[in-house]
């Protein structure tokens, strides 16, 4: 076993693209992270000089990927499906280089293996800080129907979108009886956000008067896939069935576009997953969230 470092997304896209691509929803969070970042480059933008991605081969068999690019929190890790061999290897690699590992991401069981011998190696102890699951939609069913209109947001609902991305991430945990910010949710800057917006990746309800009362994110599509999410309704507007509203709406764009929708809620969060079950989405995977204390 033998890992490769990349801190180009297209030099790695062009190695793993064919793994990515045999589970392209299970694979969703890396494909897209790197295609996003490959497109920030055509753009002038600088990556973080810290973040990489990497391949796990056994010869010429590509056997697994991860990635650090995470901006926020202890920078986790995200791994996707490998033997625990190649997990045990990228643990003892990082160790080496003296990176300091405190959380990681991920596919079960890999995700598990990796952070164990991490602590094992520096003394520590894991904890689980959210359990996910990934969705994949089957056939949508219509909700009802709701007063208002779906709209792309513009360059004039950046402070908006930026406002609720924050409140989202202290929601779901609040929602999730845990202290608020204490799991991994992306907050993007001003400058992050206005590319999201312009790349067509958040949208907005509108209830009858034109005011903005739901939002919901989307990835740009990666090998055939589009991620939804965030999912986010002011609390003075829940219970009135915009997010689904708009969730069936988004979804149905990504899928007449020729896309597989997917998306990731939170286990500790019944509400959000009978929603999205209810309007024909499945569990593909089960992941989780580790920290290294």
């Amino acid at each position: 076993m033998r890992l490769d470092f990349f801190t180009d997304p297209g030099g790695f896209l062009e190695l793993a693209a064919r793994h990515l691509a045999r589970e392209p929803v299970v694979s969703t969070v890396v494909s897209s992270v790197a295609e996003r970042a490959l497109a920030d480059l055509s753009e002038g933008v600088t990556p973080d000089p810290r973040d990489w991605y990497v391949v796990a081969r056994e010869g010429a068999a590509l056997r697994g990927v991860a990635m650090r690019t995470a901006p926020f929190g202890a920078r986790p890790l995200f791994l996707l499906p490998m033997p625990d061999e190649a997990a045990l290897l990228l643990a003892r690699t990082l160790h080496e280089r003296g990176e300091t590992v405190g959380a990681a991401n991920g596919a079960l069981p890999a995700v598990r293996t990796f952070a164990d011998e991490t602590a094992r190696l520096v003394g520590a102890s894991v904890a689980v800080a959210q359990h996910t699951r990934l969705f994949e939609l089957d056939n949508l069913v219509e909700p009802a129907a709701v007063p208002g209109r779906l709209r792309v947001a513009d360059e004039h609902d950046v402070d908006l979108a930026l406002a609720w991305f924050a409140a989202f991430s202290h929601d779901a945990d609040e929602q999730s009886a845990r202290e608020p910010g204490s799991s991994f949710h992306e907050l993007p800057d001003e400058a992050d956000m206005r590319r999201r917006i312009g790349r067509r990746g958040i949208w907005l309800w509108e209830d009858e008067e034109g005011q903005a009362v739901h939002l919901t994110g989307a990835s740009a599509p990666a090998f055939g896939v589009v991620r939804v999410g965030p999912v986010y309704t002011p609390r003075t507007q829940r219970g009135r069935g915009y997010a689904s509203a708009t969730v069936a709406a988004v979804s149905r764009q990504i899928v007449d576009e020729g896309a597989r929708a997917c998306l990731f809620t939170d286990q500790a969060n019944p509400t959000s997953n009978r929603i999205y079950e209810a309007l024909g989405y499945r569990p593909v995977v089960d992941m989780v969230n580790l920290l290294v204390e």
